[in-house]
């Protein structure tokens, strides 16, 4: 698992903001950093939803630290637009329907019970403008959510 001061992992994936054919590059969008990655297991779970919703209702806040949120989940963009416009969320996510980002961030977990093998593990991370993690956040258990006035002042320290 990556941690604070490491590069974080380049990728390149399916971007979700309403419309289908977009990508998104990590290494392009350190412009826009601080960038608050926060992975979730699963669009439409009822702890996801209330991460998503929470992260929309302080999404002026995060904004005046200067901040881009995008929600990483390994649902499809087709799903995660559904997501956003069913809970009118107003930022971007990302699909890695391949597992490459969450495999790369060591953010995955299972639901063997519901014979899921690997989904994203709730996570956050912040990424600074040069690339580097200056905050990263995980939980084994999936239904606790993060402190969001911890990753606010982690944003605004990135910035």
């Amino acid at each position: 698992m990556v941690s604070d001061g490491d590069s974080a992992p380049d990728f390149t994936a399916p971007l979700a903001n309403g419309d289908l054919g977009e990508t998104f590059a990590l290494s392009e969008r350190l412009d826009e950093a601080p960038l608050v990655l926060a992975f979730f297991p699963g669009a439409f779970s009822s702890v996801c939803t209330g991460e998503m919703n929470t992260f929309q209702e302080r999404l002026a806040d995060f904004h005046d630290a200067g901040a881009r949120i995008y929600g990483i989940s390994v649902d499809s963009p087709f799903a995660l637009n559904a997501f956003r416009e069913d809970n009118s969320l107003e930022f971007d996510f990302i699909s890695d329907a391949n597992h490459d980002i969450v495999d790369a961030y060591g953010a995955t977990m299972g639901f063997e019970e519901l014979g899921i093998d690997e989904v994203a593990q709730r996570a956050v991370f912040v990424v600074d403008g040069d690339g580097d993690i200056t905050y990263s956040w995980t939980s084994e258990d999936p239904g606790v959510e993060p402190d969001y006035d911890e990753i606010e002042e982690a944003a605004r320290n990135a910035a």
